[in-house]
């Protein structure tokens, strides 16, 4: 029985991972005929009229007030940053290179969580990381100029701002998640991005021509119910039939599915520079992995 509900739990996270792979292109289809702030907000938006629902079962969470600056902090660096870094870098890069740069996210997350969370960092995962920071720079170094990337490196290092922003998030979320349930603080990031991406929205309204097209309108209606609604749900619930550090390891294949969508939706072509910068680093995040693993059996040993 544990069995099977350990698959379940294998099969839900892989799907999650598969929707998440897949933001990246629904993002770069709406941004072709909408703005990025228009974008930002309707996805959020969106994601609201979702969480209605379950606005009854939040009312009877009770507040700590130590706990409205970590939750304040939490909707600045995701969604607020995070999603303005991101939504950036896909104007400047390519959809499979920013894909590849999300691998960096467990990496960054692991050293923050060892310089504020004093959780203990082996060797392995520092010679991991400093692999895998090769490959990101190596593949915004290759990265070519097309009409979809003018500006890889520039798009690339933005990509990396998002991924700070959210590994602090997790880090906050950490803290949070042990006195609220995972789906009160995405409804909280989904409310908190609503009403921070509006007056951008408003702006880019008032300022520039925005076309909502069959494909963009189906595109951010995708983002909202299904990669943020499905994606997260599906998460959730493999947490509860997996340890969270072997869940995190499945974030990893979320590059994977990126290229392989961006490559036969997008059409976007694949250099052999830019499969070996990638290669660099999963093989990194995958040193970084195993490493986290064998430490802490060490530990428990000890």
């Amino acid at each position: 029985m544990t069995k099977n509900f350990n698959l379940i739990g294998i099969f839900s996270l892989i799907f999650a991972m598969f929707i998440w792979g897949s933001s990246f292109v629904a993002l770069k289809i709406a941004m072709q005929d909408l703005g990025e702030f228009t974008v930002l907000f309707f996805r959020m938006f969106i994601a609201s009229l979702c969480f209605v629902y379950f606005i009854k079962r939040f009312s009877k969470y009770s507040f700590e007030k130590s706990d409205i600056k970590y939750m304040l902090m939490l909707c600045i660096f995701e969604p607020s940053l995070y999603f303005i870094f991101e939504i950036k870098a896909l104007t400047y890069t390519s959809v499979s290179q920013a894909g590849m740069i999300t691998s960096l996210m467990p990496i960054i997350t692991a050293m923050g969580a060892g310089y504020f969370l004093k959780e203990l960092v082996s060797r392995q995962l520092l010679f991991g990381s400093v692999i895998a920071m090769i490959g990101a720079i190596w593949l915004s170094v290759q990265g070519s100029v097309t009409f979809g990337a003018p500006n890889p490196m520039l798009g690339n290092f933005l990509e990396l701002c998002a991924m700070v922003c959210g590994a602090a998030y997790t880090i906050l979320a950490r803290h949070l998640i042990e006195k609220y349930p995972a789906l009160f603080i995405t409804a909280i990031q989904a409310f908190a991005g609503a009403i921070f991406f509006f007056p951008f929205f408003i702006y880019e309204y008032m300022t520039r021509d925005i076309n909502f097209t069959q494909n963009s309108v189906l595109s951010l209606i995708y983002l909202g119910v299904v990669v943020t609604l499905a994606g997260y749900g599906l998460y959730n619930y493999a947490l509860t039939k997996i340890e969270a550090s072997k869940a995190a390891m499945y974030i990893n294949l979320i590059p994977i599915f990126t290229m392989i969508l961006a490559f036969f939706i997008l059409k976007e072509e694949l250099s052999v520079e830019e499969l070996i910068a990638s290669a660099t680093i999963l093989s990194g995040v995958i040193i970084s992995q195993v490493s986290v693993k064998r430490f802490r059996r060490k530990r428990k040993i000890a």
